[in-house]
């Protein structure tokens, strides 16, 4: 980040709204920039529920550069992903990420949400690193925002002012509300039941020992239909964790919140009569099993007025087939700390949130939509979209598939660069184009620039 200042940089007060993964990344952040940050939290405690959740390189990245203590989070470090037949099990589509750090300098961790949701919240409000220590409010709850003064009204009666005010407060975001968006939404076509089983009880049974393969496995998703399993290993293997997908008219569960009470083992395996007899045998011994709303958003249509923005789901919610969820609140964050730091920030709040969203928007939103077209075909998944030479592969548009260089050879500084220049009338001389280098021949044939 350096230590020099662009004449007009000040140190801002930050507020950030919500202190799940996106709002602790936002605040380590904006502390290393140099900022004073408060977050609220609704709750009387700021945590996160769910169980696995991804981090690719594009991700790790930027926990690194934060100084993260990225071992705190116990995380499986991926080596492949795992595409397996329905019925038999046998892999059908492998991608190898043997070379993947070699290729893009960072691995792709799965971390247990908790773990890192605990590792983010260490790292922002510890005193040891660089920067002020963020301060964690709870019992917080956001009921209105006064856009113009800056001003957040709490429900518990407390207002406060900040400089900058970051709304990152998840898919049914209050702040999302106050800007002026009312999302059009609807139900997937697709449920979802989630499932952990202990490695130790599934050994125990004589069953196969999933963590030994240090992947993130899939069953099905080949056929076009809602039928998917996705196993990702947390906790350094010691848990599995099952997301089990199928068509929503066998069972919907978009009105039903995480958190209430486990559902039977039974409703678990309904809906999966032919499905490969080993995974069966997990699910069979699967524990907090809960169901997990799906709503489809369209994109909207920005992510800031005056001074106030979102971040991650409340600004861009995605279906989980890219797996890039917790990725993109991370690069949001990241974007934010680079806008706000003491080379870009020349005081002006507005112009920066500006860029925010001129850098940050198109790139969630092809995301969103390659993460809608895998929700039912695989092959658009990153990763397995490079494996052509398999049998089932195909894609709706080659030429419009998202690809592993467009996520790990983007450089977010080159992007925030451009769009700094052309909000400032510079002229911008560096050979890259929206954050990725001019040249660069991506997989599906596309050549960035040409």
């Amino acid at each position: 980040m350096g230590s020099l200042s662009t004449p007009g940089w000040r140190q801002l007060n930050v507020g950030v709204i919500g202190g799940g993964i996106g709002g602790m990344s936002v605040a380590i952040a904006l502390r290393r920039s140099g900022h004073l940050v408060t977050i609220y939290e609704r709750a009387d405690f700021a945590g996160e529920v769910g169980a696995s959740v991804s981090c690719a390189a594009n991700g790790t990245r930027w926990l690194h550069e934060w100084g993260v203590d990225v071992a705190k989070g116990d995380p499986v470090v991926l080596k492949s992903l795992i595409n397996r037949d329905w019925k038999t099990g046998e892999p059908v589509s492998v991608y190898s990420l043997d070379d993947y750090e070699k290729r893009w300098g960072y691995v792709y961790n799965m971390f247990h949400r908790q773990y890192m949701h605990a590792m983010l919240k260490d790292c922002a409000l510890q005193e040891e690193g660089e920067g002020v220590p963020a301060k964690l409010v709870v019992n917080h709850k956001c009921e209105d925002i006064d856009l113009e003064k800056g001003t957040i009204k709490f429900a518990n009666g407390v207002t406060v002012h900040h400089d900058l005010i970051v709304g990152s407060d998840g898919i049914g975001s209050a702040v999302r509300g106050v800007l002026g968006i009312h999302p059009a939404k609807r139900p997937a076509d697709s449920s979802c039941l989630h499932a952990n089983v202990k490695t130790e009880d599934a050994v125990k049974l004589g069953l196969v020992d999933y963590s030994q393969d240090s992947a993130l496995e899939y069953w099905g998703g080949q056929e076009g239909k809602w039928d998917k399993i996705v196993l990702s290993p947390c906790n350094g293997g010691k848990l599995l964790s099952y997301y089990c997908f199928f068509p929503r008219e066998k069972g919907d569960y978009s009105t039903q919140q995480w958190g209430t009470e486990d559902r039977p083992v039974e409703e678990l395996l309904a809906p999966f009569p032919e499905l490969d007899a080993q995974v069966k045998a997990h699910l069979a011994i699967g524990i907090e099993i809960q169901p997990w709303r799906l709503w489809v958003h369209d994109p909207y249509p920005y992510m800031h007025k005056n001074t106030t923005c979102l971040l991650g789901d409340a600004g861009h919610p995605m279906m989980p087939h890219q797996s890039q969820g917790a990725c993109m609140a991370i690069e949001d964050a990241a974007a934010l700390g680079i806008l706000f730091n003491k080379q870009n920030f020349k005081g002006d709040v507005a112009e920066c949130l500006d860029v925010y969203t001129k850098v940050r928007l198109p790139r969630v939103t092809r995301v969103q939509a390659a993460a809608a077209k895998a929700a039912y075909n695989i092959n658009e998944r990153i990763g397995f979209s490079a494996n052509k030479d398999i049998a089932t592969y195909k894609v709706e548009d080659e030429k419009k598939k998202l690809t592993i260089e467009e996520m790990n050879a983007y450089d977010m500084y080159k992007d925030i660069d451009e769009e700094l220049a052309k909000a400032r009338g510079q002229e911008y001389k560096d050979k890259y184009l929206h954050g990725l280098p001019i040249g660069l021949e991506l997989p599906n044939g596309v050549v960035i620039g040409a």
